[in-house]
């Protein structure tokens, strides 16, 4: 009974989160607390339990980088990298959109691709003014890049961070068993992106010469903090690609990171702190209960004894239903609670495999089809949602069809291309 009790509770809170017909925190806040009173989650163990409870290796993850990236921004370094890449451009919209994608897409994995679309997105919205042009095909562009770009590395898309946590795979797993493949699907994108809004390609030489008259040495407020805060950012991300040789876990880390630049920095420590996006931890925290709810009366594990018997010893087929069905639900739901809600099947699937490596290449296939089903719908990932946010206060909205048109296409085919590199380097 209490199982059925937890399913209904975790699908109601889904629904509201999926529909956003109520604020997901709030959703998120009373299902953890039903959860508790109703005795379906582990008592106090769930404050330390990582497998039945809150995962703090990825809210103190998040916590440090969103400290760190929230300094950064008071250089002013992210206006100068765009109104560069406009200059770069002469005014050139594909090529214009080229650049801010390629920029998005290479800082999204270290920066996660909320952060990243947070800071890019405004000044985008800035350059297209000045060259007079539409900015929603510029901003859907960014975000679908930064999703692609994001899927690269453990700290690039929050699904990652979950599978990494549950799967014990470190930040060099990520880089070399995920990015070639994003590099491969970006490339293939960049070309697409010709084809999706070349109608929206219209050069005008005017407006051009007002864009190549800013200066983008302005942009930089602080040059000073601009050096000491890429020393301790390059020292961060150098500390998540020695995971594996120092045994610290990448939250540890980015909480050192965090501390030593606000240290360099001599930022006020409130006003840092205001930047943190507090509401996405508490979601985090209070998705994590109802996900141990779950997993305490045994629907977890009961979903998974169902799942393992229907792929039987075909573990192709299991990678491909876990690629192809992670980015159809993926499209349609946030893909956080979704990698949330799943990671335990999968692990409980690649525990019963006797080859490491198979059992390894399910959470590829797992973590591709969450990340690159994120592009599928407006509602699909946060970097999505937080986009749209900004579009619509700046005067460009962008409707949840228009996003979706093209998030589909691009969903599709970074799947397919996804589901042929599985094959190729693990199962051919």
């Amino acid at each position: 009974m209490s199982a059925f009790v937890a399913l209904a509770i975790f699908l109601v809170a889904f629904f509201f989160i999926a529909t956003e017909k109520a604020d997901k925190v709030k959703v998120v806040l009373i299902a953890a607390g039903l959860m508790a009173v109703l005795g379906l989650v582990p008592g106090a163990e769930v404050f330390f339990s990582e497998h039945e409870g809150i995962d703090w290796n990825v809210v103190f993850l998040l916590l440090g980088m969103m400290i760190i990236v929230g300094i950064i921004k008071q250089t002013g370094v992210f206006d100068y990298l765009a109104i560069w890449a406009a200059k770069r451009s002469r005014g050139r919209p594909y090529r214009l959109m080229v650049m801010l994608m390629a920029i998005t897409a290479v800082a999204s994995p270290f920066l996660d691709n909320v952060t990243t679309i947070m800071l890019v997105a405004p000044v985008t919205v800035m350059v297209c003014d000045r060259l007079r042009i539409p900015a929603q095909p510029y901003l859907i562009a960014e975000v679908l890049a930064s999703n692609i770009g994001g899927a690269a590395t453990l700290i690039g898309d929050p699904p990652n961070i979950i599978i990494g946590s549950r799967a014990g795979l470190t930040f060099n797993d990520f880089l070399v068993h995920m990015a070639p493949i994003v590099v491969v699907v970006f490339g293939a994108f960049v070309l697409l992106t010709w084809v999706l809004f070349r109608r929206s390609f219209h050069y005008d030489a005017e407006h051009a010469e007002a864009v190549m008259a800013l200066d983008e040495r302005r942009a930089i407020t602080d040059p000073r903090l601009l050096v000491r805060c890429l020393v301790v950012l390059g020292a961060v991300i150098a500390g998540f690609a020695l995971h594996a040789v120092a045994h610290v876990d990448p939250s540890i880390v980015a909480l050192v990171g965090a501390g030593v630049m606000l240290l360099v920095s001599r930022a006020n420590v409130h006003e840092v702190l205001r930047e943190v996006e507090w509401s996405t931890l508490v979601f985090f925290m209070g998705l994590f209960v109802m996900v141990a709810g779950l997993v305490h009366t045994g629907v977890i594990a009961a979903i998974g004894t169902w799942a393992l018997g229907t792929v039987g010893d075909d573990y192709f087929v299991a990678a491909t239903a876990l690629l192809f069905g992670s980015s159809v639900l993926g499209a349609f739901f946030d893909n956080i609670p979704y990698v949330a809600t799943t990671a335990p099947i999968v692990e409980g699937l690649v525990a019963e495999i006797p080859d490491p490596g198979t059992g390894q290449a399910l959470w590829w296939a797992f973590a591709l089809g969450a990340d690159f089903g994120g592009n599928g719908t407006a509602v699909a990932a946060s970097a999505n949602v937080v986009a749209l946010g900004i579009a619509a206060r700046s005067g460009h909205k962008i409707s949840f069809w228009q996003f979706t048109r093209y998030g589909i296409v691009v969903t599709i085919m970074s799947t397919l291309m996804a589901w042929a590199y599985v094959w190729l380097r693990y199962f051919a």
